[in-house]
């Protein structure tokens, strides 16, 4: 066999030599192979075929590293061959062309061009011309709150018809927000609470100011809105627009609660509060048609707000107080189901025609109800429910302790936290400290120059009331005598009493501002909108649900009185001596919280128990007493930098 001479092997012997030559050729001339039959040499063959196979293997790998060693020797010697180019991208077309000859004949022509920068522009510049919603989104809410930090600047904005598209759009965009959370909605602390506001931008911008002067998306903790944001000042439409906004940028950290004024007969009772009602700013702003369609269209988004918010599982927060049972007390969910149960959209006053009459009762109680006055305690409200017949009238209940109590230990809650009636120190507390009410609008409630505007924040296992000075004075809202007013016009001033600008009265007859055909066109073009667009914007799904004018509401607003009378958040002249009925003082001394638990242990408060003495002092856990707050670093000239004379002597 040749391999044996090809590999060199000798045996040293030459009878072995002449033997294999032999077998050699005797094999090659028979065409037959000899096999070797002795076992050591056939042994002494494999392991020469590993030691070859094993040397060849070794001289693929010294080839590789030389060639790796040539490689980064032309490197460092700049001798290194260029690399080759990146793939290029190229783009394939097709076109009709016509043939050069005489026949003409249209054919088909394949093209690869290379594609380049100028391809990538033109693509980005077509996707950005598409409709972007989350752009037109931040525009929107960009505008607005550029109207809401400087509203001077944007005066002619708040009158243009812009501005009424804003609102339709926001409303358009936030009511489906609205109608998909539940009618009670549950959150956790912290959580910053605010009562009635009344379209009062001046106390709305102090809370933007002083709580979220950062922006509410980096404020920590949520916000919850407790109703009444319309009517009675002259803002409304710019407290609206900024309330929906901050709504559709945050839909889970802002919370819009609805009070009695979002319903219709309230804020378009325009013969009762004339010019501050809310239906009177929007066709004085934008005309009877216009300004018609928004007010039924922030109306249809007011049919959507929750009745009711839970903190903590144990803070229940609402517009006006608890609600009757109309179910089983005992039964799991309580009172919270039979809130969770009224329809996602609903009148109120006046109901629509799907509207289950007991329903509508808990939803008229959410929005209307006041705590029973010590009078009332002693005299009108039932002893084994605990409700009865509120001042105010016109159906309207009011809740004593005992219905207190019930609803608390049913739900195993520990406060109640609400709005609905003016009070000059902004938060007061009721019902063995267990009912707090917060107002958060200073003005256009006869409480004086000394009244305050509060909120509360719920930060875990404390509350703290921040309070807005009667000194603070804000930067845009001036008196009509002001120094800063001198270089407008009268007309100016006019257009900026109008929009709750200045305070005051002109004394000349207040000309409307008429919009001239030709701005009302480049307005349209300029969003590429037509009329029909912004008709078709209003008309939606609100079409099925239909108000049965000649159904009565539990509650009538016509046969409401403003506030209670004789009470402590009395809004009106009233007659104490005729009344018979001595006007209510809080007592907050004596408010402790030593036994109030830790609700990340707990998972919710205990009860705080009101005491008896007259002491003033107040300490928080049995700790020394507490010192008013100071923020001397931050003190801004008019802004109060200690707490309300009512919550010094109240330790939370």
């Amino acid at each position: 066999m040749n391999m044996f001479q090809n590999t060199g092997i000798g045996l040293g012997s030459n009878n072995w030599n002449r033997r294999r030559t032999r077998d050699s050729r005797d094999s090659s001339s028979s065409g037959t192979i000899v096999a070797i039959t002795d076992k050591q040499t056939k042994s002494l063959l494999r392991e020469r075929d590993a030691k070859i196979a094993a040397l060849e293997k070794d001289v693929i790998g010294l080839q590789n590293k030389i060639s790796t060693l040539s490689k980064e020797q032309a490197m460092i010697t700049g001798g290194q061959r260029k690399g080759k180019k990146g793939l290029t991208p190229y783009g394939n077309t097709v076109r009709v062309s016509v043939s050069k000859c005489s026949a003409k004949r249209r054919q088909l022509l394949a093209e690869r061009n290379r594609m380049g920068r100028n391809a990538s522009l033109s693509t980005q510049a077509i996707l950005n011309s598409l409709p972007d919603e989350n752009s037109s989104k931040e525009v929107l809410i960009n505008r607005i709150q550029d109207m809401f930090r400087s509203p001077n600047e944007h005066v002619g904005y708040l009158k243009s018809e812009q501005f009424a598209k804003d609102l339709l759009k926001l409303n358009k965009k936030v009511k489906g927000i609205l109608e998909d959370e539940p009618r009670c909605v549950f959150l956790q602390s912290p959580a910053y609470v605010f009562g009635d506001i009344h379209g009062n931008l001046e106390d709305l911008h102090f809370f933007s100011d002083n709580v979220w002067n950062l922006g509410m998306a980096l404020t920590a903790g949520n916000f919850v809105f407790l109703g009444d944001y319309v009517d009675r000042g002259m803002s409304c439409l710019e407290v609206v627009a900024y309330l929906l906004a901050m709504k559709l940028m945050l839909p889970q950290k802002v919370f819009l609660l609805r009070g009695n004024h979002e319903t219709r007969d309230v804020n378009g009772w325009e013969e009762h509060y004339g010019t501050r009602s809310f239906i009177y700013q929007c066709r004085e702003r934008f005309g009877d048609e216009l300004g018609y369609k928004v007010w039924e269209m922030t109306n249809s988004t007011f049919d959507r707000m929750p009745l009711a918010a839970v903190i903590d599982q144990d803070i229940f927060c609402v517009h006006g107080g608890i609600p009757r049972p109309v179910s089983d007390s005992s039964v799991e969910g309580g009172r919270i189901k039979d809130i969770l149960n009224v329809n996602k959209v609903a009148g109120i006053n006046p109901p629509y025609e799907h509207e289950d009459d007991e329903y509508q009762q808990v939803a008229s109680d959410c929005i209307w109800s006041d705590p029973a006055s010590d009078h009332q305690e002693s005299s009108t409200v039932n002893r084994h429910t605990g409700y009865g017949d509120s001042l105010r009238g016109g159906g309207a209940i009011c809740f004593g302790h005992k219905a207190v109590t019930d609803f608390l230990q049913q739900q195993g809650f520990s406060y109640i936290m609400r709005a609905h009636e003016a009070h000059a120190e902004g938060v007061a507390v009721s019902k063995g400290a267990r009912v707090f009410t917060v107002f958060s609008t200073s003005k256009d409630h006869n409480q004086g120059n000394n009244a305050m505007a509060g909120c509360i924040l719920i930060d875990f296992e404390k509350m703290q009331v921040i309070n807005r000075s009667p000194a603070y004075r804000n930067q845009y809202v001036h008196r009509r005598d002001s120094v800063s007013l001198a270089m407008l016009s009268e007309s100016e001033i006019a257009e900026r009493i109008k929009l709750g600008l200045i305070e005051g009265h002109t004394g000349e007859e207040e000309e409307e501002e008429e919009f001239e055909e030709e701005e009302w066109e480049e307005f349209d073009d300029e969003l590429n909108t037509s009329r029909e667009e912004m008709d078709n914007s209003s008309v939606d799904e609100d079409e099925e649900y239909v108000i049965d004018d000649r159904r009565k509401s539990s509650v009538e607003p016509n046969m409401t009185t403003a506030s209670p009378p004789g009470s402590t958040h009395d809004n009106h002249d009233f007659d104490v001596e005729a009344s018979g009925m001595p006007a209510k003082k809080i007592d907050f001394s004596g408010v402790d919280s030593a036994v109030r638990r830790k609700k990340r242990d707990k998972g919710k408060f205990t009860t705080i128990t009101e005491e008896d003495d007259d002491s003033e002092e107040s300490t928080v856990n049995g700790d020394e007493m507490m010192e008013p707050f100071d923020d001397s670093e931050n003190y801004e000239p008019g802004a109060s930098t200690t707490m309300s004379p009512a919550m010094k002597k109240f330790s939370l």
